[in-house]
């Protein structure tokens, strides 16, 4: 009789494997050892209103949600909490739609232009012309934007595709139309070394990508201004009346978890995921090493203030190039592999992005494809 486990690898060997998105259950071996600790019981007559707290602008907001994100930031050194407003959301998406809706309607002068440096997270323009809103435009890339009038930038670091630090790129002297939505989604010990504690007006984090809870739909941004704030809170109320107070109760058990183990030498979270993307980031330069293929970015190692040594980073996603003219998105296609289009990006159909964050036997089965592909001369960037 054929072991499970064994037909298991026979049906993933021929099968097409989707990593166009970044679905994160590569972190689902620890949380099931960590067994029923940050298991939460709701009874029929729990969280039945509307309301979490009257008192708070963001009246949605689980008290005890609110407690465990400072506590988090506070115990990881990535943010500042103080003097801010904590705007939860369904998921960071929802928030920087809320972001980008506050600073528009606060702007004065509509439609206000919206950019991001290529290569840029490709939601960013679904995001900005699905509604075909006439307060923002979605206007591109950020490093050839020179229109006069107000507009925001986003500015994702790490990097979404390509895993490199940023900061803004539209710098215009003595202006002050200009603002700024800092998405650090990745922005955590797993993934880049801690440098500093990011102080900036709007900063966006989503649950989904720290501990990989993507189902709970989970995100938070600590805001600074009162009155953006408020924007923020006023766009979801109306787009949802609100964001799930169970998600937000078991969001809260598992960062608390994650807070009390992040010092621990057995158990600490930061310390399995980032020795679990070394070793896959490993891995797969390793593949380049003996591929004529691909290009992959190099990363610089820095002193991470978390774990107190100087590391190098682990994105959480690939930025995969070639030298020569080739359609990469249609050549991974065609061995089986979904990859996210340069183009999408802003970039180029030399380029894809590839989750890192798969299960561990389909990243295996990635590899090995990769392995037999025969294109070009590897070449680090």
């Amino acid at each position: 009789m054929v072991k499970l486990e064994n037909m298991k690898n026979i049906f993933l060997s021929d099968s097409v494997i989707n990593l166009d998105h970044g679905d994160p259950t590569a972190y689902e071996e620890y949380w099931r050892k960590i067994g029923d600790r940050c298991t939460v019981t709701i009874r029929g007559c729990d969280l039945m209103s509307y309301f979490s707290d009257v008192n708070n602008m963001c009246w949605f907001l689980e008290p005890k949600l609110a407690e465990a994100i400072k506590e988090l930031h506070d115990a990881v050194g990535n943010a500042a909490t103080e003097d801010r407003y904590i705007v939860v959301g369904t998921g960071s998406t929802q928030l920087c739609q809320a972001a980008v809706h506050a600073l528009s309607s606060l702007a004065g002068t509509q439609p206000v232009s919206v950019v991001a440096a290529a290569p840029y997270y490709s939601t960013y323009v679904e995001e900005t012309t699905y509604v075909r809103s006439g307060m923002y435009k979605w206007e591109g890339d950020a490093w050839g934007f020179d229109k006069k009038g107000p507009y925001i930038e986003l500015v994702t670091s790490p990097n979404n595709p390509d895993g490199t630090i940023r900061e803004t790129v539209v710098n215009r002297p003595d202006d002050d139309e200009g603002k700024v939505i800092h998405d650090f989604a990745y922005y955590w010990p797993h993934y880049t070394p801690i440098t500093r504690r990011q102080d900036h007006d709007i900063m966006l984090f989503t649950f989904s990508k720290i501990t990989g809870h993507a189902g709970s739909r989970i995100g938070w941004a600590l805001v600074k201004d009162t009155e953006v704030a408020k924007k923020m809170v006023e766009y979801i109320i109306v787009n949802s009346i609100g964001v799930s107070k169970e998600s937000q109760i078991r969001t809260a058990e598992i960062l608390k978890v994650l807070k009390e183990t992040c010092k621990s030498e057995t158990e600490n979270f930061f310390e399995y995921g980032h020795e679990m993307m070394k070793n896959r980031w490993e891995k797969l330069r390793g593949v380049m090493k003996e591929s004529d293929v691909f290009s992959l970015p190099k990363y610089p190692e820095a002193y991470c203030n978390f774990f107190g040594k100087t590391l190098g980073s682990y994105p959480a996603f690939a930025w995969l190039g070639t030298k020569e003219e080739t359609d990469l998105v249609n050549e991974l296609r065609r061995r089986k592999v979904m990859s996210r289009a340069g183009e999408r990006c802003g970039s180029d159909k030399k380029h894809v992005r590839v989750s890192m964050l798969s299960r561990e036997d389909v990243f295996n089965v990635f590899l090995e494809r990769l392995a037999n592909m025969k294109l070009i001369k590897s070449i680090d960037l």
